[in-house]
This record gives structure tokens, sequence and C-alpha cells, in this order.
């Protein structure tokens, strides 16, 4: 069966551009490459016995592909790429089990349980327990079961790139996708506000934060790989996924990105030689320049606006009073219902009528924080405490994965601007907790590998 993982990079990003036009031509393909995708990782799991991660790789690649999935209306319920990265996560726990020493992650989907016996009692009697339930646990419920099977779990540095490069082809596909179907942004775009007509229709939000992910791997593998060709390839990729990430006017997936490659950059700084250090500069000047000609771009072709929406001002270039787009409001009103009931909370996914009881206004939580505070109360606060505790105890004798500090910062921003809307977040946790190692040179090879690791890699 064929590896797309290893095949060339070029190849990658070629095959999921053609693909794309072909879907754009007859929508109905958008399906049958998703099913046609769920049984290719099947059969590699199954064939294998996951002995490569093949379930991390699939999780990987889904997790990346649900915006554009989304978007085109291919799957069978809104949730579905949770409960398939749970089942391949479950697959990969029965064929490879998992370290005793991720308890805490046991512990930590126990202390889920009280909020759904709390909301049982709560929820209105027109509504659906099960679906309250369903939708708000989803996400903490994939967190956890993801934790589980990636906690210490040992993978080579090599195998990890493979995996981060082949999931940059569904962000491509989301990204040609939006320069194709989106009208003419100077036509759309008339105020500050997230801009749905600029991200294909579909939520900005989330839209943003998957083309966050396609900007942070493409500039890893930029920063990292010595390769003229490969590096022009990447940059441009860079560039036009931060630029559609701007025009969505949503910030929170572009700054979460800007933060995880900071921490990449802060972290391959201290850990690697002093050359290393020095043969960054010319990169990150180059990533510089192309940042400031892509703003300027981006500033022209939305007639200043972005400039205004990055400064927290309207349309008028009025301050707005409120930085965080109505999540304040929305934050305080959870607070309220955690103080309110400070040991177990209000129960799963009874917030939004909490909100409707209170301002009349039915509406999601952006803020997995503060809704863990208002459904799940001080078991809520030591879950959190559990979540973040854990992979930092971790990271003491592990220092192996230079990715470590970036997927936790994109998991913890994410939630507190997008909640657990998208399985990435959640994904992402359990990449944090990953035992990488070197992969074991061959003695006539040594001498040959004084490259960073992924310079090798095409």
């Amino acid at each position: 069966m064929i590896k797309f993982e290893k095949l060339p990079y070029t190849f990658i990003i070629a095959g999921h551009v053609v693909i794309t036009i072909f879907m754009i031509a007859a929508p109905f393909l958008v399906k049958i490459f998703f099913y046609a995708t769920i049984v290719y990782f099947i059969l590699r799991l199954f064939t294998s016995a996951n002995k490569n991660n093949e379930v991390i790789l699939a999780a990987c690649y889904l997790s990346c592909l649900e915006v554009f999935l989304r978007m085109n209306g291919a799957l069978l319920f809104y949730e579905m790429i949770k409960y398939l990265v749970i089942l391949f996560m479950l697959a990969g726990l029965v064929l490879r089990g998992f370290s005793l020493k991720s308890i805490p992650f046991v512990f930590y989907l126990l202390l889920l349980v009280p909020s759904i016996v709390i909301a049982s009692q709560n929820i209105p009697l027109n509504e659906s327990l099960r679906k309250a339930i369903a939708f708000n646990l989803s996400g903490p419920v994939t967190l956890g079961i993801v934790a589980l099977y990636c906690f210490q779990r040992k993978i080579t540095a090599v195998r990890l790139e493979e995996i981060l490069k082949l999931s940059v082809g569904p962000i491509v596909m989301l990204c040609f996708y939006l320069f194709i179907v989106t009208p003419d942004i100077r036509e759309v775009v008339t105020n500050t506000a997230s801009n749905f007509a600029t991200s294909g229709g579909y939520g900005p939000n989330q839209v943003a934060t998957a083309l966050g992910i396609g900007m942070f791997i493409s500039f890893i593998r930029f920063l990292r790989i010595k390769s003229l060709r490969l590096n022009i390839l990447d940059i441009v990729l860079f560039l036009a996924f931060t630029y559609r990430g701007w025009v969505t006017f949503s910030r929170g997936g572009v700054l979460t990105a800007f933060f995880m490659i900071a921490a990449v950059i802060f972290t391959l700084f201290f850990l690697k030689r002093s050359e290393f250090r020095f043969a960054f500069i010319p990169k990150l000047s180059v990533i510089a320049v192309g940042l400031m000609l892509a703003w300027g771009y981006t500033s022209l072709a939305t007639s200043g606006l972005i400039d205004k929406r990055y400064a927290n001002e309207d349309a008028a270039g009025r301050a707005k009073e409120d930085l965080s787009t109505g999540r304040a409001e929305l934050i305080s009103i959870e607070l309220e219902a955690f103080l309110e009931n400070p040991i177990g909370g209000i129960g799963a996914g009874m917030v939004k009528y909490y909100r409707a009881k209170k301002d009349g206004i039915v509406a999601a939580s952006h803020n997995e924080t503060s809704r863990l505070l208002s459904e799940h109360g001080s078991i809520g606060i030591l879950s959190l405490f559990v979540l973040i505790i854990t992979p930092l105890i971790f990271r003491l004798t592990h220092k192996g994965n230079v990715y470590f500090y970036a997927f936790l910062i994109f998991w913890f921003a994410t939630i507190n601007h997008s909640a657990m809307r998208i399985a990435a977040p959640a994904f992402f946790y359990g990449m944090a907790l990953l035992y990488v190692v070197k992969p074991k040179l061959k003695k006539k090879k040594v001498k040959e590998e004084k490259l960073p690791e992924m310079a090798v890699l095409q």
C-alpha cells in the first residue's frame, strides 16, 4: 500500500491542489475523497497493526481536514471528525496498549462524569440530554482519549516530521479553495468584523485556526530544511496561509500561529548548537520581509481595514471598548454560574440555558476554560490543573519534542478563543505528550548527520 507521507513534499502539495480543482468542479467528490481517506487509514492501521503509529497519522490528517469538510457539508454529523479521532485512538490503544503513567488522564476523564449527572437533573424538559452532553463533552473526551494514547508514546523525530508533512495537504486544499471560490476581497470587506465571505461561507474563527496550523507547519519546514526548492515552496505556502488567515478578520487563529512559531524559535535557539542559531538569521530575515510585503498587500486589498482590525478599531477608526469582541460578556455570565454553583457546576451543556435565562440570548461559549468553571465547578478547575501540570512535569525529563511548547500553546490559546469546536486543539495537545526520540543512525552515516534532523527530509 502506498505510504503517502513518504512521497516527495512537492508531490503531496501538487496532488492536493489537483484534487481540490476536481472538487470545485464536482462538489460531490468532497464526500468521496473523505470516505476514501477513512478507508485508506483503516487499511493502513490493520495491515500494519499500528507498528508505526498510523493512528497518529490518521488523526492528524483528519483534524487538519475537518474545517474543509465542514465548509463543504461532507460530514454525516457536525462532530464526526472528533468521533473518528476517538475511534482511531482507541484502535491504537487496543493494538499497542498505553503507558500506566497516563493514569492522570484516566482521572481527567472520570472528572467529566459528575457534570453528566448534574446535567440530567437540570436539562429543560423539551431538550435532549444526549445531544447537549455529546456536543459539549465530545471535545474534552477526544482530548482525554488522545492523551491516553500519546502520553510517553515513543515516536522518532523523522516520523513526527512525516506526519506533519502530509498534514499540510488538507490545509493547502482549504487555502486553495478559498482563493478560488471566495469573492474579490475588495467587494466583501466593508468593516472590521470577522468575515464569513472571505472564509468560504464558514466560521472565520475555525478557518483562521486551520490556516494557523498550516502557517506553523510550513514555517518550521522552511526554517529547518536545507533545500532551496523546498524553502521557496514553504515560504510561498506560509505567506498564502497567513494572507488568507488575515482576511478572515478573525485574529485568534493567526495570533496563535505566531505564538507557536515564537515558541519553536525559542526552543531551537536554546537547544541547538550556536552555529545552528546563526543559520536561523537569513531565513528569519526572509520571513520578516515576506510578512511585511504580505501585510502591505493585505492592507491595500482591504482598504486599510485589516490595520484597524488588529488595532482593535472599527471601520471609522474608533477604538472598540471590548477587545474580546463580545466574549467578555459571555465569560462574565459563565463566572456567575460558577459562583452560584462552585462545587459541581451547573452540568455539561447547561451554560447556554443559564445564559438564556439571564439575558434571553442562547449563545455557545467561545471559551473552554470559563465553560469548565460554569459547567463543572471546582471539579473543572481540578481537571484543568491535571491538563496543565501533567505535560509540564513530563517535559522535565523528556526534552526531545522541540514542538512541545508550540503544541501546548496551540491547545491552550485555541480553547480560549474558539473553545473545542474542532478536533485540532484536542489532538495537538496529545502531540505535546509524545516521547520523541532520534532515529538510530548507521555507523557509516553518523558523520553525514550534522545537519538538523529535518534537513535531510523531502
